[in-house]
């Protein structure tokens, strides 16, 4: 959440439009070429990868979807699954006029299935900064989308410490309630060769052979965690198809049959790895074999070129800091996740 809000005085007004659902071809690329724009201004993407799976998955189904279904006349039962989507947006216009106007800004709402929360992601194009545009997204978004409702859990994503976003999340009553450190390794050579334990074989990910071994670890790895842990079949699928995507980075860990741990890897900076998971089931943990992992993959990366790598970790895992610490990782930056101060009751199960 970057809103860039400024005092009232400084509003200039926005058109707000709120959107249920998957944007068409042209929002799509809309919200894309936003969060590009930011991103190099910030030095940040506003959005995380969970919500541009969603924006890429929702604008692929909408547009396998006949054109009676895109254009929200009469469709099949089939048009409207391939329609269905988890997002609520908010869209803020410069101008009203369709052929002149601007995307100024966006609030993005992934709602979650299964318990899981309710996720805010918001952005305003750097040159449209301190008008109050953010002001008129939560606006919009708090009375449609994000009112108290029971049953349902609301947080939201701020990436980069940007004082806008706490002073917005403060005005509106939002608390923070965690915070995900970004960590960077530059000095790749000074860190240490992975030692396995003898009983443990490793090998790259074998798409759609290994797929159904790989939930399973992953769920058992990070049942505790409130993303990781809930990822689908589907959501694989999503990041496989990705460009970034690369089975030889993506390193299993085998005791026997069973897959007891793995590192994925990922690069979609030419210049910059990214230590983008690493996980050991419960079975298995107390060996090492996290920190032998997380070598491994630090090896996979260097062997490529890569002068810098780096990770995402919870401020309050101390653990996991410390070892990151250890093999020479340093805070970069931050992400706050906020929550409403009061949260409406949740109903039992």
């Amino acid at each position: 959440m970057n809103p860039g809000d400024g005092t009232p005085e400084d509003t200039e007004l926005a058109v707000v439009e709120l959107s249920d659902g998957a944007p068409d071809a042209d929002l799509h690329h809309a919200l894309l070429e936003l969060a590009a724009v930011s991103a190099e201004a910030d030095a940040n993407p506003p959005f995380s990868e969970q919500t541009l799976v969603e924006l890429h998955r929702a604008a692929d189904r909408r547009g396998s979807a006949t054109p009676e279904a895109a254009s929200g006349t009469e469709a099949s039962d089939d048009d409207a699954e391939a329609q269905r989507s988890p997002l609520r947006i908010a869209y803020a216009w410069t101008d009203a006029q369709p052929d002149s106007r601007l995307l100024a800004g966006a609030g993005v709402v992934v709602e979650g299935a299964h318990g899981a929360p309710d996720v805010l992601e918001m952005v305003v194009r750097p040159d449209c900064r301190q008008r109050g545009i953010g002001t008129a997204l939560v606006e919009a978004l708090t009375e449609n989308v994000l009112s108290p409702t029971a049953g349902r859990v609301q947080r939201a994503w701020a990436h980069g410490e940007h004082d806008a976003a706490a002073r917005l999340a403060r005005r509106y009553g939002w608390s923070p309630v965690r915070e995900l450190w970004r960590m960077r390794l530059t000095d790749l050579d000074e860190a240490p060769a992975p030692e396995l334990p003898e009983t443990i074989t490793m090998r790259s990910f074998r798409p759609g052979v290994d797929d159904e071994a790989w939930l399973a670890a992953n769920a058992a790895a990070f049942a505790d965690h409130p993303e990781q842990g809930r990822l689908t079949l589907e959501d694989l699928h999503s990041r496989v198809a990705e460009d970034w995507f690369d089975p030889e980075g993506f390193l299993l860990a085998w005791e026997g049959e069973e897959l007891v741990g793995f590192h994925w890897t990922k690069v979609a900076d030419p210049d910059l790895g990214e230590v983008y998971v690493v996980g050991v089931v419960p079975t298995a943990q107390g060996r090492g074999l996290g920190r032998s992992l997380t070598l491994a993959g630090i090896e996979h990366l260097h062997r490529t070129g890569l002068a810098a790598i780096m990770l995402y970790v919870d401020a309050d895992n101390t653990a996991a800091v410390k070892l990151y610490k250890k093999l020479g990782f340093t805070k970069w930056d931050a992400d706050t996740m906020y929550a409403p101060a009061v949260e409406a009751a949740v109903e039992p199960a």
